[in-house]
């Protein structure tokens, strides 16, 4: 069977480049155009209004992954985009597969993910009659999307893709979705690729700043004495880390990053100061509050950044270097908005760019890093407890900070951020915007198809695994290679934690039970290890990376430990709340052990 199949493909790539016309079903034409956009793999799920694209597919050189939950497709296809830099494509049916892949888009779209999604449609005859798994997609995803489209004959198909490409990657980045009647996919009609580029009136993303705006922002630089470069999410969709180290080496600024910026500028580069932000480092957080100039680049000044808006960072003028004018004065004012591409305009100010006269800033900087919490946990007690701390740091060691690693969202996300340092860009995937639990597990198989060679590490808690954990059973009929590090604490870890400093420690629906973590495993014909002292979690990290299968490690970790240092929401950016003195067998002083 494998040989036909093969001889098939030959052929059809053979015809698909002599760009003869030729009669082809509208589920030919999804496949060919698919190809031409360079896709070679996306991830679905079959069902009946999706089905005769389904049939075509192996006429075609695609991979197809099948998933076993839709959201986990949608969720691949981000990793994937994530780790590539290129456009992720996930497919599923009507109805309820397509209301499954909500969640995901929604992640995507609030992190400025490249990704076009397709969907199956009831038959255009039927369209608005309550249809067996009729759902108006476009209309759900409209929100969330940052365009939908719908085909309902064949001859509109190759368009509605080739402009939910252009738009996914160009511009701020996003997901698109694709709706295709069954019978659009059934009939057929004469085609041949139309190469041409997409042009759309009324579209123009290239925006590009004015010399008179680049000028003042030279200005502004020269003239400040505690500035701040904030690396955001955009410094690395732009492949923009190249021109940020040159203009940091240039000015002597130094860098603070958000959580999707971190691996946008390296992490033990000497003027990188960490994450800012409601878990970021203390120091970086007084810094901001007492700088002058704030060059933000790539970033949104979301909430979690910012704190008390009316307390933010008074003292500083704010130049905002973004893609999306959307974001221009939606939650800061800014005094100077360069609008277009991070990586064009760092290009235009890094030829003037020259040594600020910010020594004493510098210095004052590093005296406020004997608070931080780095600090703080240097000697972290190895008293037979195991901490996350210890399981993420190690993982660092081990790793020597050069894996992929792929976060669920909750305490976990946090220390990852604290502890894993990224000095590569794409080394960190995680649900920023949106906060996704489920997301890590299928965004790390994304991410695996995306970079085969890397080595790949899930980083996820017991409540968020076990959303999307069906995945695994992705990952054994794939035989890929992932390493799952669950931080198994017994609780829904972020929100217990909430609930013991703003809930007077009443512990609501947080205690959750989980399945043995290691049997799990086994069941999926994966590896699985258990960890409960940090010698045991090092060795288990060890096991796992020179393990060719799958392996899972079941961490189990102190159970009331709490993130630190937490900025209250609506609070002072300053006002953070900071680890308390030892007390025993909760809440202890601990550190990274960086001087080990």
């Amino acid at each position: 069977m494998a040989a036909p199949m093969k001889d098939l493909t030959e052929a059809t790539l053979a015809q698909m480049n002599a760009r003869e016309p030729r009669e082809l079903t509208g589920s030919q034409i999804l496949w060919e155009t698919l190809v031409h956009q360079g896709v070679d793999v996306v991830f679905g799920y079959p069902g009946g209004a999706i089905m005769p694209a389904y049939d075509a597919l192996p006429e075609y050189p695609i991979h197809h992954v099948l998933v076993r939950h839709e959201q986990g497709a949608a969720h691949m296809a981000d990793g994937y985009a994530r780790a590539s830099g290129k456009v992720g494509v996930c497919i599923a049916t009507s109805g309820p597969g397509a209301t499954n892949l909500v969640t995901g888009i929604a992640t995507a779209m609030m992190d400025s993910i490249p990704m076009v999604a397709i969907t199956g449609q009831v038959p255009s005859s039927v369209i608005g009659s309550d249809a067996f798994q009729e759902t108006d997609i476009t209309g759900v995803t409209l929100p969330i999307t940052k365009h939908t489209l719908m085909a309902s004959r064949p001859e509109e198909i190759m368009q509605a893709l080739k402009e939910a490409f252009y738009i996914a990657n160009s511009g701020r980045p996003g997901p698109v979705l694709v709706d295709i009647t069954k019978d659009a996919q059934q009939k057929k009609c004469l085609f041949a690729y139309d190469p041409a580029p997409v042009r759309l009136p009324g579209y123009r993303p290239g925006l590009h700043p004015l010399p008179r705006e680049i000028e003042r922002a030279l200005e502004m630089i020269g003239q400040a004495e505690r500035p701040i470069i904030f690396a955001g999410h955009g410094v690395m969709r732009a492949n923009a880390t190249g021109l940020l180290l040159e203009f940091v080496k240039r000015t002597g600024i130094p860098v603070a990053s958000t959580l999707l910026g971190l691996g946008g500028f390296p992490a033990t580069h000497p003027k990188n100061l960490g994450m800012m932000g409601m878990h970021g480092e203390a120091w970086v957080n007084r810094a901001i509050q007492e700088s002058d100039l704030i060059i933000a680049i790539g970033m949104r000044f979301d909430d979690r950044v910012t704190g008390n808006l009316k307390t933010y960072a008074q003292h500083a003028k704010k130049i905002h270097i973004e893609l999306d004018p959307a974001e221009i004065n939606k939650n800061v004012k800014v005094d100077l908005a360069l609008l277009g591409d991070a990586r064009e305009i760092l290009g235009l100010l890094v030829p003037h760019a020259r040594q600020s006269k910010i020594d004493p800033w510098i210095q004052h900087i590093d005296t406020l890093k004997g608070e931080s919490s780095v600090l703080e946990i240097q000697h972290m007690p190895d008293n037979g407890q195991l901490f996350a701390a210890h399981v993420i740091f190690d993982l660092w060691k081990i790793t020597q900070g050069k894996a992929l690693v792929v976060t669920d969202v909750g305490q976990h996300q946090m220390w990852e951020a604290q502890y894993y340092k990224h000095d590569y860009p794409r080394r960190l995937l995680t649900s920023g915007g949106l906060g996704t639990m489920g997301f890590a597990l299928p965004a790390a198989i994304g991410a695996k198809f995306a970079c085969p060679k890397e080595e790949v590490w899930v980083v996820a808690g017991d409540g968020g695994f076990q959303m999307t954990a069906a995945e695994l059973s992705t990952i054994a009929q794939e035989n890929i290679k992932i390493n799952i590090a669950i931080i198994n604490n017994g609780y829904l870890g972020m929100v217990r934690q909430w609930q013991e400093f703003f809930y007077n420690k009443r512990y609501v629906a947080t205690p959750i039970k989980s399945p043995d973590f290691v049997k799990l495993a086994e069941a999926h014909d994966l590896v699985g290890l258990r960890a409960t002292t940090r010698k045991e979690a090092g060795i288990a990290i060890e096991q796992a990376r020179t393990n060719e299968r799958t392996v899972v490690v079941d961490f189990r970790v102190e159970q009331e430990d709490s993130v630190y240092p937490m900025v209250p929401a609506g609070a002072d950016l300053d006002a953070m709340i900071r680890r308390p003195a030892w007390q025993g067998t909760h809440n202890p002083i601990y550190e990274t052990g960086e001087d080990e």
